[in-house]
């Protein structure tokens, strides 16, 4: 495998050498490394198009939480290649367009209707037109066809009872499963991801700081579960449970407490063709340098809103530098022009509280513009308005992964004197 595409020391060691098969085309891969990720390597910015207008979409967040990298991978639709794990043999392919993702005649329906489409309105004239005229939508929209084959079989539930679940394996979270921990008190941590660290691993060496959390959680006694994602809560039978879907089935968790650390998603800037693929995340960036040493493109340029500066962007450049990737700065109001098959633009607006799941939880939150967005609200112990919930770090509202993980230390503590 050519070290042109992956120049840069990653932050965990590489897998072997595989091949995967994209659309009938053999790629080198690193066992282990995402397939978005492989084939940015090999050149493979298009990763699909989008459902309606069929603009070409790429990558963007490189966490799981944009569907902008949906492939077809194994004959199952809308796989998240960003968090699938490339293997010898692997097939993926890409949806949604005709022939092909990359000369896409579907695209067509972005021409002809600049001012946007709505489908329900148009035709309505003769119920024949309309039908036949709705029927053309649904074959050109959507995403993906159904599975090559139903699953063999359904995997099994099974029901879970702790004293503290901590949703998010990020700096928060390790930091309170680590305080929060004790003799005969058990702790579970869950995180989607497929490693412990969150946010850290965009940052650089934050693959071995994440990892040195997970240890010192663990040698506390937490219990770390990754690629586990929990889904939602659901209140109907008191307690309540909270869902968690493993690779092995679903377990259904009941705790005494529960601690929020579910951190925040990456946002786009509001700009002329900020969709295209290129376009990425200025995390996704970190993610793609910093934990997989690959080579985001010839330049990076960071694209930033002055009104709402994130402290990722003098992160990011800063590391680019030091790797010797050059670096530009450009701001949303004069943005300069790119060329984003070679190079890369990273978008560094602030990310956004994920407080999905602990307003499913009861607890309230606040709009606050300059952390990015609906913050859950918590009071000086990091308790919600929730009974038994707890939150902290970016869920919060945007902090960075230092006062992040500060703020889980606190919360740990706090739900340890809960406990006792």
């Amino acid at each position: 495998m050519s070290d042109e595409a992956r120049p840069f020391p990653p932050g965990q060691p590489r897998g072997e050498s595989v091949r995967i098969d994209f659309e009938g085309e053999i790629v080198p891969a690193c066992a282990g490394e995402p397939v978005a990720v492989a084939l940015w390597a090999a050149g493979v910015r298009t990763l699909g198009r989008s459902p309606k207008y069929h603009r070409p979409r790429g990558m963007f967040c490189l966490e799981g939480h944009c569907a902008s990298c949906f492939l077809r991978i194994d004959g199952q639709p809308n796989r998240r290649s960003c968090l699938v794990p490339a293997r010898e043999g692997l097939r993926c392919e890409r949806q949604n367009a005709f022939p092909d993702a990359d000369v896409d005649l579907l695209r067509a329906a972005d021409w002809l209707f600049p001012e946007g489409m709505d489908h329900h309105r148009m035709m309505t004239g003769s119920r024949i037109g309309n039908e036949l005229f709705l029927k053309l939508v649904r074959e050109m929209g959507g995403s993906g066809l159904l599975p090559d084959r139903p699953a063999a079989t359904v995997p099994p539930v099974r029901d879970l009872a702790v004293d503290l679940c901590i949703v998010g394996a990020g700096p928060a979270g390790l930091s309170a499963a680590a305080a929060a921990a004790g003799p005969g008190r058990r702790v579970l941590l869950v995180d989607e991801q497929d490693r412990p660290g969150g946010s850290l691993l965009a940052e650089p060496g934050g693959v071995a700081r994440g990892q040195a959390l997970a240890d010192a959680a663990r040698a506390a006694g937490a219990e770390l579960w990754t690629g586990a994602t929990a889904i939602a809560f659901y209140p109907e039978d008191p307690p309540g449970v909270l869902a968690v879907v493993r690779p092995e089935g679903l377990v259904r968790i009941t705790a005494a407490r529960y601690l929020y650390a579910t951190g925040a998603y990456d946002q786009n800037l509001p700009f002329p063709d900020c969709d295209r693929p290129g376009m990425l995340s200025a995390r996704a960036c970190g993610r793609l340098v910093f934990r997989w040493g690959a080579r985001p493109g010839r330049k990076v340029t960071v694209i930033s809103d002055p009104g709402a500066l994130s402290p990722y962007a003098a992160t990011l450049a800063e590391g680019l530098a030091r790797l010797g990737i050059p670096v530009a700065q450009a701001a949303i109001e004069a943005l300069p022009r790119l060329d984003l098959k070679r190079d890369v633009a990273a978008v560094a607006a602030l990310p956004a509280p994920a407080s999905e799941l602990p307003r499913q939880h009861g607890a309230r939150v606040h709009l606050e513009p300059a952390r990015g967005g609906f913050a859950v609200e918590v009071d000086g112990g990091f308790a919600t308005t929730a009974p038994g919930v707890y939150a902290a770090g970016d869920v919060t509202g945007y902090r960075g992964p230092k006062e992040a993980a500060a703020g889980g230390a606190a919360a740990g503590q706090a739900v340890a004197g809960a406990l006792k």
